[in-house]
């Protein structure tokens, strides 16, 4: 199954223009570095929706919250921390 992830941008990592950003996201302390680019808009501190290494959307910070303890009730984050621990 494929799912897109919610998580806090915390840093902007590389630009090579407005549209083409890599930045840093945290998924509730596992950092992973994921493409902007499908949402130029997007800021430090903003929560964004990942699928496959890409933000794809801007989502409210409660929604992200939410849906991210449901992932983790569900456990079905285990396969994205054990990818942090190899």
């Amino acid at each position: 199954m494929c799912l897109a992830i919610p998580g806090k941008l915390i840093e902007i990592t590389s630009e090579l223009d407005e549209t083409f950003r890599v930045g840093k996201v945290s998924f509730d302390g596992i950092i992973k570095e994921v493409s902007l680019t499908l949402v130029p808009e997007a800021t430090v501190g903003n929560y964004v929706l990942v699928h496959v290494g890409a933000a794809i959307s801007i989502v409210d910070e409660d929604e992200a919250k939410k849906t991210f303890d449901l992932l983790k009730q569900l456990n079905e984050l285990d396969d994205f921390e054990s990818l942090e621990n190899s």
